[in-house]
């Protein structure tokens, strides 16, 4: 924990200087500002537009990251699903998931970002908005060049995304897998939308290498496709085709959005010099799911924690953030990179093995995904073994 003993509020030439500033101010970077304002250190969160904002995203919040969110979130939940259905194309019936709690909690990006960034505002974090950031500079304090003026930092968290540009003003390359998708906001006919809003589902394959999902929210549905295939592919004329599917002939509005998702964690390290990475800045997107809103917020909240610990000694604070990750994050990343491998790139086996074990397997991954089945070494090896993957242990 940081002493008491405060830094001067302002630099020379009325710099303001803050203990922590966090780029970004999504799930992680709001989790980030959260706690690190409840821990008592100064906090901004510089973003680069104005809240609420729209941010593309399926807005699927699993069970796991809402349980971990310490205030209440009902007023920007849209729907609520104790069932998940994933569709395969070589299956009659869908495997299921069926909970007594939410397995995902359907939001709206822009009202529940602007949720979390209002928590951290309400222990004194400062929400800088339309503050572009322009450049990194490093000496005895971070210096952060935006659009609208200098500040300082003793610690820059990074929560800028997958494209956020923090990672690269602070000497990180290109190393995180990313892989694109297409998700569009559309609005159906009401028996159409009612028919749909039963449920949310997966539907693998309908995409090579890929799936679709079908998410509804209060008055229309969050629908899109993604692939793990690494060479080019129209993801338009797939996501024409998932319709056809879904069985919209009619679609009465629609808005395109295109994004890509980091599947695979940076090689080269989530610290550097005073500035942490976190989120899809880091490469946290779920391998398997791409679902990126709980691990943003599980590592924004542990980033701060770290730097709030041992604020004034930033190796102690970098050894625990990555003495953290590789707890659970980390290790459950890679778990769930053997299982995209069988998904994605070894169909005859996974289409075998989900018709003679595919509820067996469905629930296991769901306790997994929803916090219910914390992973040992162990656990995962056998679940590994048992899914016809151990050559990949070797």
């Amino acid at each position: 924990m940081k002493s008491f003993s405060k830094i001067n509020t302002f630099l020379s030439f009325d710099m303001k200087h803050y203990d922590v500033v966090v780029v970004g101010s999504g799930p992680a970077g709001g989790m980030a500002a959260y706690e690190a304002s409840k821990a008592g250190l100064s906090v901004a969160i510089l973003e680069k537009e104005s809240l609420p904002r729209y941010k593309t995203c399926g807005g699927g919040l699993v069970f796991r990251g809402r349980d971990m969110l310490p205030f209440d979130i009902s007023n920007v939940i849209e729907k609520e699903y104790n069932d998940l259905y994933i569709y395969f194309d070589h299956l009659d019936q869908p495997l299921f998931a069926h909970r007594t709690y939410p397995v995902v909690t359907m939001v709206m990006r822009d009202k529940f970002d602007q949720l979390i960034i209002e928590n951290a505002k309400s222990f004194g974090a400062t929400l800088l908005e339309n503050h572009t950031l322009k450049g990194l500079e490093f000496g005895d304090k971070l210096t952060l060049k935006t659009s609208q003026g200098d500040i300082s930092a003793t610690y820059v968290i990074a929560a800028d995304g997958v494209l956020g540009p923090t990672a690269k003003f602070a000497g990180w390359t290109e190393t995180r897998q990313l892989i694109p998708a297409l998700e569009y906001e559309v609005e159906v006919p009401q028996d159409v939308y009612e028919r749909l809003a039963k449920e949310a589902r997966f539907d693998i394959d309908v995409i090579p290498k890929g799936y679709g999902w079908c998410f509804p929210k209060k008055n229309h549905l969050s629908i899109g496709v993604g692939t793990f295939k690494k060479r080019k592919i129209n993801l338009r004329e797939h996501y024409y085709a998932y319709l056809k599917i879904l069985g919209i002939d009619d679609v009465l509005s629609e808005q395109a959005h295109g994004f890509q998702v980091p599947i695979s964690p940076r090689k080269d390290g989530f610290v550097k010099n005073n500035v942490f990475l976190t989120g899809d800045s880091a490469g946290f997107a779920d391998p398997l799911t791409a679902e990126g809103i709980t691990n943003s917020l599980y590592s924004g909240g542990l980033a701060a924690q770290a730097i709030s610990q041992h604020f004034n000694d930033p190796a102690q604070a970098e050894a625990k953030y990555l003495e953290d990750l590789n707890l659970r994050l980390l290790p459950e990343l890679k778990f769930a990179g053997y299982l995209a491998h069988l998904f994605y790139n070894q169909k005859t086996i996974r289409n075998y093995l989900m018709k003679s074990n595919g509820q067996r397997y469905c629930d296991k991954i769901t306790d997994v995904y929803t916090g219910h089945l914390e992973l040992n070494k162990d656990i995962k090896d056998r679940i590994i073994k048992n899914l016809g993957l151990s050559f990949l242990l070797k």
